[in-house]
């Protein structure tokens, strides 16, 4: 079984199909969202790891 990537025209595809579906004005705001989404989600995962290492002031 093929792997998906391997053929570069594979991602021309699955961009264009991205670019029919959403057009181009709404990519930039797509993008810039899911940035945020990543930017909370790794804080909140950094947060987590804080407070379950011992010794941390959340567990008193």
């Amino acid at each position: 079984m093929a792997r998906l990537f391997d053929n570069p025209m594979v991602l021309v595809i699955i961009l264009l199909a991205i670019v029919l579906l959403f057009g181009t004005p709404r990519l930039p705001g797509l993008a810039r969202s899911l940035g945020q989404s990543l930017r909370i989600f790794r804080s909140e995962v950094h947060q987590m790891n804080q407070d379950d290492q011992p010794g941390s002031s959340a567990s008193r």
